[in-house]
């Protein structure tokens, strides 16, 4: 039996993980909190972005404290060192967004080209709107033909050397005529991500201000481009979000069921196993083996994807992945890439819990594998739930914590337009309006990860419930959305109990929460999308930097989020982070993202690893912007729901 784990309290606000880190910590089960005490004190170098092994004459760090070593061995300045650094973790983040949207192109090329693939076109409407988008001629043709041409026009964004990614099409043209002056709008994705890596190869770039350009050019690829890609394409193929009802945390794992939790961020994989936990002859499989059925649950933005289009229940974010298997609950645990624990087959020998990859990109040491291809998708997921199905009977040690919250998810950005304006007037005009008199201050994307050397979802939850409190409409997304589902901002009741009169009042109008979650981490180009629709719909400015809106990652972790971060920063809008950001070793790289950027892109860096301050820092950042259109003193409008307008006399 292992010591038991001290200050749990500590590790994290939700009472499920509280139980269960408890439990792991009597079992003698390490997780990912063990091991990131273990990491402390972390490297003060690499922290602060000063650590530089970019070649082997190295690793060389920058000191600015007694006798140490103002330049590294080739002569590299701390500014230098922090650009290289930053820009490859752009770089890094942007290849794992794109190299998503490229597999989602490819299933939407095999769906159009195969109508046995097991794949097929759910979307027209969305089908034809992004055809438009990418050139392609949409009458009089059938939808397999519009399909394939969209896939392979797609495709070709990721290749191509020369023009410009197509998807930039959807920003402000005051935007895309900065980004052309600026000479940073991207050509192909592949080509930026490259040129990026080589950029900051030893002996090449060497100054920090046009590295970060092109790192900016890279982000813009990936943020309208390969995440563009992935959410608009897995629209087509798998539904256009709209609002559903679903449930989240540890607690919607069964007793009765065989449980089945889904982790990655590729839906190409958890739709075919959403098709197959329906199959009549594997439910009798499970009722053979003395279960009630088929409990399927997610965990990252995989169970973003299924909840979004099935209801599916969320079983918690990434750093709840190992706790899932501490249940003793949980028969399978199927990943594909991205934010996949490799100690989870190492926790799994504590339990009965089977860990299928199925990515030739992602395998595991002490998993197994089925490989997974749009070829043989629907046997391949009815393959790996007979798995989980056939190890029900080993069950042992069960105990899952008790800890479920409803939410409302699904607001895409055609789903907030149909919200605001109805079947035959949809638009953003309601949305604007409510800015400019004052019932909502402005908008907020809070987004990211969860980071273990932070107290587990309260940066998440501390901002959120002081953003809605003060009237500012919170959308979300990735495990952010997740933490603050948990805390139960995500129904239409939170408005009463936690948002502002002004934003209460809107919520009550329409229906809908505070706190708008809008998908995966690819579908913050959702979010790109609606700011420029509320650029064109007026009254608001004339560029996505003069909205009253802002952007923040609490927790922090993956260079995915920097890459986020980065093209919100360059399409105009303040961007702050929690945790830390590593760039603080160099003052001047520093002040160039955090101060002269707005001068050069409209939006702006910043870092706050306090809650309360980052919402003050956002709450101040958008009332400027208020004060800047004119509209820090709206006056206020009376929002008629459907019991007020009965009550009217005519």
């Amino acid at each position: 039996m292992g010591k038991e784990r001290k200050e749990n309290k500590e590790k994290s606000v939700d009472p499920a993980v509280k139980k269960l880190l408890k439990k792991s910590s009597r079992e003698g089960v390490e997780t990912i909190w063990d091991r990131s005490d273990g990491q402390t004190p972390h490297c003060r170098y690499g922290e602060q972005g000063l650590c530089c092994h970019i070649c082997y004459m190295g690793p060389c760090r920058i000191s600015f404290k007694g006798k140490g070593p103002k330049k590294g061995v080739c002569g590299a300045t701390a500014e230098v060192i922090v650009a290289r650094n930053f820009a490859r973790m752009i770089a890094a983040g942007a290849a794992a967004h794109s190299d998503h949207g490229r597999e989602v192109a490819q299933t939407l090329l095999s769906a159009a080209k195969d109508s046995d693939s097991g794949y097929s076109i759910k979307d027209t409407n969305k089908l034809k709107k992004v055809a438009r988008v990418l050139g392609a001629d949409v009458e009089d043709r059938p939808k397999e033909d519009i399909a394939f041409e969209v896939a392979k026009r797609s495709i070709e964004n990721f290749g191509q050397q020369v023009g410009e990614v197509d998807f930039i099409k959807n920003a402000p043209e005051t935007r895309q005529a900065l980004w052309r002056k600026l000479n940073v709008a991207p050509r192909g994705i592949d080509r930026e991500i490259v040129e990026t890596m080589h950029r900051t190869n030893m002996g090449v770039d060497h100054d920090h201000q046009n590295i970060m350009l092109q790192a900016a050019r890279t982000a813009l690829a990936d943020g309208w481009g390969g995440s563009m890609i992935a959410t608009e394409l897995q629209d087509i193929l798998f539904g256009t979000p709209s609002p559903l009802r679903g449930q989240v945390n540890l607690g919607v794992l069964s007793e009765e069921d065989v449980n089945i939790i889904v982790h990655g961020h590729e839906p190409v994989l958890s739709e075919m196993l959403v098709a197959a936990s329906r199959d009549k002859d594997l439910l009798d499989l499970a009722k053979s083996k003395g279960a009630k059925g088929i409990n399927l649950a997610g965990i990252c933005c995989t169970a973003n994807e299924i909840l979004l289009r099935h209801g599916l229940p969320i079983a918690g974010n990434i750093l709840q992945q190992e706790l899932a298997l501490s249940t003793g609950a949980v028969d399978a645990m199927i990943v594909d890439v991205q934010c996949i624990m490799p100690s989870l087959p190492e926790i799994s020998k504590y339990y009965h819990t089977k860990i299928v990859s199925t990515s030739s990109k992602a395998k595991i040491v002490g998993a197994i594998h089925y490989e997974f291809s749009e070829r043989n998708a629907l046997e391949t997921a009815k393959e790996i739930i007979r798995e989980a199905i056939e190890n029900f009977p080993n069950r042992d040690n069960v105990d899952i914590p008790k800890e479920k919250m409803d939410l409302i998810a699904g607001f895409s950005h055609e789903a907030i337009n149909y919200m605001l304006g109805g079947r035959f007037r949809e638009s953003y005009v309601p949305l604007n309006d409510n800015v400019i008199n004052g019932r909502i201050k402005g908008v907020a994307g809070i987004v990211g990860c969860c980071n273990p050397k932070v107290t587990h979802d309260r940066s998440h939850v501390s901002l959120v419930e002081e953003l809605i409190g003060n009237n500012i409409l919170v959308v979300q997304t990735g495990c952010s959305a997740i933490a603050c589902a948990k805390a139960g901002f995500l129904i239409p009741e939170s408005a009463e109990k936690h948002a502002g009169r002004g934003l209460a009042e809107v919520c009550k109008a329409v229906g809908m929460p505070p706190v708008l979650h809008s998908g995966s981490c690819v579908d913050n180009s959702r979010i790109l999308i609606a700011l420029s629709e509320m650029v064109r719909v007026g009254g608001l400015g004339k560029d996505i930097s003069e909205l009253p809106v802002a952007g923040a990652a609490p927790e922090w972790m993956s260079e995915k989020a920097i890459s986020i971060g980065h093209y919100f920063v360059a399409s105009g809008v303040f961007t702050i982070f929690g945790v830390g950001l590593p760039v603080i070793g160099s003052k001047t790289f520093s002040d160039h993202i955090f101060k002269e950027f707005e001068k050069i892109f409209g939006g702006m860096w910043a870092t706050e690893p306090d809650p309360s301050k980052m919402a003050a820092l956002i709450i101040d950042h958008i009332n400027e912007k208020r004060r800047n259109l004119g509209i820090a003193k709206g006056k206020e409008r009376v929002l008629y729901d459907m019991e007020m307008r009965r009550e009217l006399e005519i």
